[in-house]
């Protein structure tokens, strides 16, 4: 009876946001455990409290999802985002919108606004970047801006980044306001269709080390909604381990410097 429970569970979570813990259902009980152990309810009840209030759902994903980022991460390739493309929208002669998607506690699209300044291709009020996550714990720290000096955030950053980007405190470093204002933190659901039709028009979408906690069938269905939310000629960036090649969505594989990345057709 409890794996039965463990499995409808492990079902609606799959449902509501894509994890995949029915292989694996002895961790979901693990990471459960404690919230169930807090409302004094068996995991039956449970659901049937969720169904009644779907709010619990931010405690679920915090307790599930993994917020592991930092400042600079894959430079390979915000070096290929800085030094090809950056380059190659400048000729356009408009503004360029960038996606951050799954952006947990806010260092990457934080740190694609550090690499575009950088660049100094674009004037920075011409970059726009949307940064969107399902764990709403994690987007309240990144709007704020501020990390702990001991935090591992920093441990791959620039010097000259904290130097020029960001304000330093006794504790913290707390993100320069004229970076913070060309970010826009959102709750997103990516499994959520109609909450996905509404992000249009990108001309670069960054997503990394998301798509290895899906299913293929998952999978194929957030990355024909980027093909979707981006422009004619966008670009979609996955993390390393990450691969839709195959997938038959309409992306073309691009390489450059050995960084694997991808073009709407």
């Amino acid at each position: 009876m409890e794996n039965f429970a463990l499995n409808q569970f492990g079902q609606l979570v799959y449902q509501y946001c894509g994890l995949n813990y029915l292989q694996n259902l002895p961790s979901l009980q693990t990471k459960i455990a404690k919230r169930l152990q807090e409302m004094n309810m068996s995991l039956w009840n449970y659901m049937q409290f969720i169904e009644n209030t779907p709010k619990e759902w931010d405690i679920i994903v915090e307790l599930l999802t993994i917020n592991e980022t930092y400042f600079y991460r894959e430079d390979k390739q915000l070096s290929v985002f800085q030094e090809v493309v950056l380059p190659t929208l400048v000729k356009e002669e408009r503004p360029i919108k960038i996606w951050s998607a799954a952006c947990s506690t806010g260092e990457e699209p934080y740190s694609l606004a550090m690499t575009s300044l950088d660049s100094a291709v674009f004037p920075l009020h011409q970059i726009q970047i949307v940064a969107t996550d399902i764990n709403k714990r994690v987007l309240q720290i990144a709007n704020k801006g501020k990390y702990s000096k001991s935090s591992l955030s920093f441990r791959r950053i620039p010097q000259r980044w904290l130097q020029d980007y960001f304000i330093e405190n006794e504790t913290d470093y707390t993100v320069a306001d004229h970076i913070k204002e060309r970010i826009s933190f959102q709750y997103l659901n990516l499994l959520d269709e109609n909450s996905m039709k509404q992000q249009q028009q990108f001309d670069v979408i960054f997503c990394r080390n998301v798509l290895i906690y899906f299913d293929t069938e998952t999978i194929k269905k957030v990355a024909t909604s980027f093909y979707h939310s981006l422009k004619q000629g966008g670009l979609l960036f996955l993390g390393h381990a990450e691969n839709i090649s195959t997938m038959g969505i309409g992306f073309e594989t691009i390489s450059t410097n050995g960084t694997f990345y991808y073009r709407k057709g």
